[in-house]
C-alpha cells in the first residue's frame, strides 16, 4: 500500500484500534469519532447479550468501552463472547448471569 491507501488504513486504525492518526487529521475530532464508534459497538454487543447488559446495569457501556478500546471488531458475536469472558475473568459478572451463560452453552 502506498499513498492514499496507507492514509486510509492509518485512519481506520486511529478510529477503531487506538492507532496513530495520519498527518493532517484533527486528533480531537478523531477521538470523538472513535468514542462514538465504541459506544455504537457497545450497543450492538448489548443487544447480543442482553442478560449481561442487564446484569452490569449502567456500568455496561463503561466496562465495554474500557475493554474494547484498542481492540478492533471482528464480529458482534466474537465481541460478545470475548467481553463476557473478560467480565468473568475480572469478577464483574454476577453469579446468576454466569449460571445462565453456562446453561445456554450446554443447549
Amino acid at each position: 500500500m502506498t499513498g492514499l491507501a496507507d492514509r486510509q488504513a492509518a485512519l481506520v486504525r486511529a478510529l477503531v484500534a487506538s492507532g496513530e492518526p495520519p498527518e493532517g487529521f484533527d486528533r480531537s475530532a478523531l477521538g470523538i469519532a472513535s468514542k462514538a464508534l465504541l459506544r455504537k459497538r457497545s450497543g450492538e454487543v448489548g443487544e447480543c447479550i442482553p442478560h449481561v447488559r442487564a446484569a452490569c446495569g449502567e456500568r455496561f457501556v463503561v466496562l465495554f468501552t474500557a475493554w474494547a478500546e484498542g481492540r478492533p471488531k471482528v464480529s458482534t458475536r466474537a465481541d460478545a463472547a470475548a467481553f463476557t469472558a473478560h467480565l468473568e475473568s475480572i469478577g464483574e459478572l454476577p453469579a446468576p448471569t454466569r449460571r445462565r451463560l453456562f446453561s445456554l452453552r450446554r443447549n
